[in-house]
């Protein structure tokens, strides 16, 4: 009671004494503040009854007023004081032993003040950067203190000043010989906190840094011993990201982001080599991906909203009514944004650490056993939670760790011999013709998905490696080649004179190649007709005349023909060429001469699964269907040469024993030829099927050979799909070119 009536009766007199010079006035509020402790006996009284909030308040006022008086740059003779008589490091002091009760509060607001409203840069100082130090060290000792939103602030302002002037960071290494060896607080949940006073002696050393932290500052560069450093600044931010308050967790979070993206490499050595922030990600990435059900709908995994880290605001009741495992979902989600974000943003050699930490303990670890599992229910689902980890997955170094992981770092040309020699790549591309057909759409999905990303290595791995030298082309001397007839070597398919593709084309379905020039979307290599390139419109026509008339169903209905594919993939080529252009893909293939044509073919074991698939179109449900035609759609759509004529070219001479896409459809072709005949009433079927997938027609009557029926029409359309995309593909090639 009496404190108060004091506090009143100075604030009286204050208002009525004259205004005293800025430097008289602080050092006033400043003595204040220190004859408290001398005069005081009640120790026990909370530090809001005393004057003291209200004289460090005056103080920061004065500072701000000194300063924008003074021309920028200029210190005052406040700020002078303020250095010179080490009040920081007093305040310290009294905050650390929180004497008043409170007093750490008030001291932790005072530094967070001083350093965000006062412009001219504080941290150089040795009176400043010294005692700020020793502040952050008794930040995020205790997990739900009542200083934890003032802990927080200052951190976070101390990360702010970082950034802006990141070679700062040299002074918050702390170099661990100086000082007692203590336990880290993050290691375990339960150690003690470390004691964050300092003796003389350590006083002093602290002095013998100054010139190393100067001469880091200096240079920009790591100090001799910085394998020893402590990096107290992000250990306390570790710390309060274990707080109760979701809050704080997100501040502490943005902190850390902050001081990842700072580009001092001894900075990034001690963040990673020093620091559990590794042990942060990866611990509670493996928590929240083991907190979900052992089985959910791969759907629900598929279009559950994305969240953003940070605004992870939920319900628990509506989470839990809409599907269960919603909740563990999110958060596992959200948490592996921030992982995603914090990697992306940080130091290269510290985002490379991370990234691989992520790999050995998530990805090897937990995921890997997931996905190898025996359980269909179990694969459906690690398969379903993998795809949208790579669908959400946006920071390279991250995207370079997960592709090691699901492909291996192989780069040498498979055989039919090594397909096996990393088993979880053999093991996802197995399931792709998997007998489970959810799980061998999953897959495909996953793939799909995997194959548009911006990573070279994926293609190069998945496809690429097998096509290097064209060996799948017949290696023959030209002199023992049989004579070329139009351009074509005499035994190869004549695709024009075949009783499929015959003269009688009705107008919509065969194109003029004047008619080329009128439509035409851009893009791809264009090989020169001495390499054997065929004109595209002959080309596009192999791929619409494929189905024979008795099979299409397409013209029946308003709003199917080809043209609908090339708005679409002039599109994605276009977006595939914005991803490939780094990668030097454009051009010619490979001469035959520099070919090493002598190397048995191999087509590698994710196309040659692929083509399997592709060849019993005729008997696989409609959905798988779609999905195989939909990832060899995809690979057709890629702007490399090699993948261009494998895929897109039906005149190439194959050698004996190879496949081709085309091949296959052929020989799918040849099948349904005999099968259409044993089936009464085929084209009208096919058209009711047609329109029912449509939605044209209600369901009705049982169809019979539905499956057959539902092949034929995807087989359709992907001809169709193939045709527009070597189109638009042939014209990109003849734009560009000079």
């Amino acid at each position: 009671m009496f404190s108060k009536f004091t506090s009143i009766l100075q604030h009286a007199v204050e208002a009525l004494a004259p205004s005293l010079p800025l430097q008289e006035d602080f050092v006033y509020h400043w003595k204040a503040i220190t004859h408290y402790y001398i005069e005081t006996s009640d120790d026990k009284a909370p530090v809001t009854d005393t004057n003291i909030p209200s004289h460090l308040e005056q103080m920061l006022d004065i500072l701000t007023q000194e300063e924008a008086e003074r021309e920028s740059g200029e210190t005052g003779p406040c700020m002078e004081y303020l250095l010179h008589h080490k009040i920081l490091e007093t305040l310290y002091t009294l905050g650390k032993a929180d004497c008043p009760p409170g007093m750490k509060q008030q001291v932790l607001t005072f530094y967070t003040k001083l350093l965000a409203h006062i412009r001219q840069p504080l941290l150089p100082h040795i009176n400043v950067h010294r005692p700020v130090q020793k502040l952050i060290r008794l930040c995020g000792e205790v997990l739900a203190a009542p200083t934890e939103n003032e802990e927080i602030q200052f951190l976070c302002i101390v990360c702010a000043k970082l950034k802006q002037d990141p070679y700062l960071v040299n002074f918050f290494l702390e170099n661990k010989s100086k000082r007692p060896e203590i336990k880290s607080p993050v290691a375990t949940e339960s150690a003690l906190s470390p004691d964050t006073g300092q003796s003389l002696a350590e006083e002093q050393a602290d002095h013998q840094d100054e010139p190393q932290a100067a001469a880091a500052v200096s240079t920009s560069s790591p100090t001799s011993n910085n394998n020893s450093n402590n990096y107290n600044l992000v250990t306390s931010l570790l710390n309060l990201t274990k707080s109760p308050d979701g809050r704080i967790v997100v501040k502490a979070c943005e902190g850390l982001m902050l001081l990842v993206s700072l580009p001092e490499p001894a900075a990034a050595k001690c963040l990673t080599e020093n620091t559990e922030l590794c042990e942060l990600l990866t611990d509670r990435l493996v928590s929240f991906y083991k907190a979900l059900p052992q089985s959910m709908d791969p759907l629900d995994i598929e279009t559950v909203e994305s969240v953003n880290w940070g605004l992870d605001v939920y319900n628990l009741k509506e989470d839990a009514a809409v599907f269960t495992g919603k909740r563990a979902l999110i958060s596992f989600l959200s948490w592996l944004d921030y992982c995603d974000q914090l990697i992306k943003e940080a130091q290269k050699s510290a985002a490379a650490v991370m990234a691989k930490a992520v790999r050995e303990r998530f990805f090897v670890s937990v995921m890997e056993p997931q996905l190898m599992q025996t359980s269909e229910v179990g694969i459906l689902t690690s398969t379903a939670l993998l795809n949208r980890i790579i669908r959400q997955v946006t920071s390279e170094a991250l995207l370079q760790e997960m592709v090691y992981f699901l492909l291996g770092e192989e780069r040498e040309p498979e055989t039919s011999a090594t397909i096996a020699q990393n088993p979880l790549r053999h093991r996802l591309i197995e399931h792709c013709d998997h007998l489970s057909d959810e799980i061998s759409i999953m897959t495909l999905r996953l793939f799909e998905q995997l194959i548009q990303k911006p990573n070279q290595h994926i293609l190069h791995n998945l496809v690429l490696r097998s096509l290097e030298e064209r060996n799948y082309l017949e290696n023959k001397p030209q002199e023992e080649r049989e004579p070329l007839e139009n351009g074509q070597p005499h035994d190869a398919v004549d695709l024009e004179e075949d009783p499929l593709f015959g003269d009688d084309l009705s107008p919509e379905r065969k194109l003029s190649g004047s008619d080329w020039l009128s439509t035409s979307p851009p893009q791809s290599p264009d090989h020169s007709k001495s390499e054997g390139k065929t004109e595209v419109h002959k080309i596009v026509n192999s791929f619409l005349c494929l189905v024979p008339d008795e099979a299409k169903s397409s013209y029946h209905v308003e709003g199917t023909g080809y043209d609908t594919y090339l708005r679409d993939a002039h599109r994605q080529f276009r977006d595939y060429c914005g991803i490939c252009q780094r990668w030097d893909w454009r051009g010619n293939p490979k001469p035959f001469e520099k070919c090493n044509l002598d190397i048995p073919f191999f087509e590698g074991h994710f196309l040659k699964v692929l083509f399997d698939r592709m060849g019993r179109i005729l008997d696989q449900p409609y959905d798988v269907n779609l999905q195989v035609t939909a990832v060899l759609s995809k690979l057709s759509l890629l702007p490399h040469p090699h993948l261009h004529e494998y895929l897109l070219d039906p005149y190439i001479n194959l050698a004996p024993g190879c496949r081709s896409l085309f091949s296959v459809i052929v020989r799918v072709v040849g099948d349904l030829m005999l099968r259409i005949h044993r089936i009464p009433d085929f084209t009208p079927k096919l058209l009711l099927v047609r329109k029912r997938l449509l939605g044209l027609e209600p369901e009705g009557i049982t169809i019979d050979h539905m499956t057959l029926l539902e092949g034929v029409i995807v087989l359709e359309e992907f001809c169709k799909e193939l045709a527009a995309i070597a189109f638009v593909k042939y014209h990109a090639a003849a734009s560009s070119s000079p």
